[in-house]
């Protein structure tokens, strides 16, 4: 085949589909009762109609669609501004001992996935290095660490390293928003639990910032004001720590960490936020950025390797279900809010931190706030993970089989 014809798509444009998107989502949610009683989110389903119908233009008119995502990452930014602007310091000492107990959990879930992908790869009769690649480079690394050790792999010998770890990222991204929802079902079923679907005073969804107040045009301007301060000293922050101390942390961690000391410095000196306002901001924040990434996908990528990739897929999802279904929620307490830590950090394993937040947020749409889950995986996936995640990887490839 030629080389495909690109068709660049204005930030208006890509906006005006994001919305669209999420609009044949919610049709779909409506219309299919699978994907509302599993709590699939609806970006998740658009996102797929939309990227699948942007592959077949791809296949059958060589034309590649080319979203212009620049305003993707400030709505990433956006949304854990107003996880911050939310978190008070009396949730994170109560969230101190599942902190820790969650990063403890995420670093064994690390380690299981690289077991698996390396295990997989050795009874494939292929080199361990592509193993590792399907397992946490791909996987809870995402399309960014793909890409980097995919590049290094490839620079040591071995061919289309760099494409089997994006393909794995992309079926990952997409595994971990179906299977987190009907994980959380199942478990908030089978142990009878109860969500206070009253309390909604933590990033709530649209429908209960209806209940728990009117969004003025004051409220509005206060947090879109105030969300931009925390990326805006969030990326001071940022570059300081980067020329200072030569650790930079992701841009939301940071912006995120502004808005828990705004918010507590407001409550010192009694002044409060509008909730009502904050909570729409970080809803429509967190759909159009899953909308923009998910319709973004690039299905084509995953021709000629789907079998193999199914498989390691099926054998990455099944561990990680598994995991958090046996190992996660009994560790976190085996009540409401680790059935919602468990659909989260499904999604942080398969796919990444966004897809996380949205299968939590997913569920406590329907079934009430979970305060200690949006606050405790956002830093895990945010932080912790990514740290840990580089130090297994370098342990595995000091192991034999990798020289």
């Amino acid at each position: 085949m030629d080389d495909p014809i690109v068709v660049d798509v204005s930030m208006a444009w890509t906006v005006i589909v994001a919305i669209v998107v999420l609009y044949v989502g919610r049709a779909l949610s409506s219309r299919i009762p699978f994907l509302k009683a599993y709590n699939i989110p609806e970006a998740v389903s658009g996102g797929l109609v939309c990227s699948l119908l942007v592959a077949g233009l791809y296949f059958f008119t060589n034309r590649q669609i080319s979203f212009d995502l620049a305003l993707r990452d400030v709505l990433l930014l956006a949304f854990f501004s107003t996880i911050g602007l939310s978190a008070k310091f009396a949730t994170l000492a109560a969230g101190g001992k599942s902190l820790a107990m969650l990063v403890v959990c995420a670093v064994v879930m690390l380690f299981l996935q690289d077991v698996v992908g390396i295990g997989v790869s050795m009874c494939c009769g292929v080199h361990p290095g592509y193993g590792l690649l399907a397992g946490s480079i791909a996987f809870a690394g995402g399309h960014g660490s793909a890409i980097s050790y995919g590049q290094l792999a490839a620079d040591q010998g071995l061919p289309g390293a760099m494409e089997l770890g994006l393909a794995c990222a992309t079926f990952g991204l997409i595994a971990g928003g179906l299977v987190g929802g009907p994980l959380a079902r199942n478990l908030i079923s089978t142990f009878n639990l109860e969500g206070n679907a009253t309390d909604q005073a933590f990033v709530p969804g649209p429908e209960e910032t209806e209940e728990s107040g009117p969004v003025t045009l004051n409220g509005m301007l206060d947090s879109i004001f105030l969300i931009t301060v925390c990326i805006a000293i969030g990326a001071i922050v940022n570059q300081w720590l980067g020329e200072r101390w030569g650790v930079p942390l992701p841009g939301f961690l940071t912006a995120m960490f502004v808005g828990i000391v705004i918010t507590n410095s407001f409550d010192l000196l009694r002044i409060s936020l509008d909730k009502p306002s904050i909570s729409l901001c970080s809803d429509v924040s967190l759909q159009l950025f899953l909308a923009m990434s998910l319709m973004s996908l690039q299905l084509w990528t995953l021709q000629g390797a789907v079998g193999p990739l199914l498989f390691i897929l099926a054998m990455q999802v099944t561990t990680i279900v598994i995991f958090a279904r046996f190992v996660v929620f009994p560790a976190m307490g085996m009540d409401y809010d680790a059935a919602v830590i468990s659909a989260g950090l499904t999604g942080l394993g398969l796919g990444a931190t966004p897809v996380g937040i949205a299968n939590m947020h997913a569920v406590t749409e329907r079934y009430g706030a979970s305060q200690k889950a949006f606050l405790i995986v956002p830093l895990v996936g945010a932080f912790f993970l990514d740290i840990a995640n580089a130090a297994i990887i370098q342990m595995f490839l000091m192991l034999p089989i990798f020289h």
